[in-house]
């Protein structure tokens, strides 16, 4: 996780009627670290079945997989770990956390942050830092809270939420190394090359 530059996903809501299987190899072909399922209109059953199939590849090239907000989808597939929101954290029983390799946490402001830091989250999506599709009704925090997070906070953070090739220099500069991107590389015709250009971007900067 600490090498971990770039978070990609399998959102349902955005890969419309490709093979997860296929996609999942064209992000790890661009590059990308770390996958997270979001499955949010799919019923328990079919969530396990995504999952399984992310896992059926990504497994091969060492590449963990986070199931979002499902522990017991995490469970059942084997990912790596689970990622929740604020509420969803707040609710859990940390004994079910604690056979979790990975827990990621989204967090709003420092507070939260430093919160899940303390509360012993193994990474935490800090954002949105920009308007996005995936949060329509959710105010972006812009980049002065990543400046705030860079500073205060020990454990891995993702910048989330709006971040494009356009905006990501803005970003790496406001104190975050690490991004999780969601259309910018899901709604382009060529995934493997949308991804590849963040990696690269990342590691130049």
């Amino acid at each position: 996780m600490v090498e971990a530059r770039l978070y990609g996903f399998i959102d349902t809501a955005y890969i419309d009627e490709r093979d997860p299987a296929e996609l999942t190899r064209q992000l790890i072909a661009g590059g990308v670290d770390i996958i997270q399922v979001r499955a949010k209109g799919l019923p328990h059953p079919q969530r396990v079945e995504l999952a399984l199939a992310v896992i059926g590849v990504a497994f091969r090239h060492k590449v963990p997989v986070i199931v979002n907000d499902d522990i017991q989808a995490a469970f059942e597939s084997g990912a790596d770990g689970v990622h929740l929101g604020q509420e969803d954290f707040a609710a859990v029983a940390k004994d079910k956390l604690a056979a979790m390799r990975l827990v990621g946490l989204s967090t709003h402001s420092l507070e939260q942050a430093l919160r899940a830091e303390r509360d012993g989250a193994d990474y935490i999506g800090v954002g949105p830092v920009f308007a996005t599709g995936t949060k329509p009704h959710v105010k972006p925090v812009g980049l002065e809270l990543l400046k705030e997070v860079a500073g205060k906070v020990a454990i891995p953070f993702f910048a989330i939420g709006g971040i494009t090739l356009d905006n990501l220099d803005a970003v790496r500069e406001a104190g975050a190394t690490r991004v999780a991107v969601v259309s910018a590389i899901l709604r382009r015709a060529d995934v493997t090359n949308a991804a590849r250009a963040f990696k690269q971007r990342l590691a130049r900067l």
